[in-house]
């Protein structure tokens, strides 16, 4: 079940990842203000999701790389807040996401958290 449940996990970093690339304007709205240079912040941390999504299915590289995601959802976490924060009134960031969901995909970090430190 460990198995199984680490390609599904390392499949949701890969398929975001690509999101990442494929939808970059998107993501760029959701990185808060006061950091610079969106664009790159967006596409390093698609390429993020993509190199360690994959190497958590290598077996020999799988506790770095899950140690890695966890770095990754702790720098990421300030962009899920921002995207909560003004999730309150129409948002250009995300406007098909409702508040509900931005609030919700906070605690959905802690769980992917605790995911990642299984395989640490």
């Amino acid at each position: 079940m460990k198995e199984l449940l680490r390609w599904l996990f390392a499949s949701l970093f890969l398929v975001s990842g690509i999101a990442h690339f494929a939808c970059t304007v998107s993501f760029m709205r959701l990185v808060p203000p006061y950091l610079p240079w969106p664009r790159a912040l967006v596409l390093a941390s698609g390429a993020a999701e993509l190199v360690l999504g994959a190497l958590l299915l290598v077996p020999a590289c799988s506790r770095p790389a899950a140690w890695g995601l966890m770095a990754l959802l702790i720098a990421v976490f300030p962009a899920n807040v921002h995207m909560a924060l003004t999730s309150a009134t129409p948002s250009p960031a995300m406007p098909a996401v409702s508040p509900f969901w931005s609030w919700a995909r906070l605690p959905v970090q802690g769980l992917l958290l605790a995911w990642a430190y299984w395989y640490a």
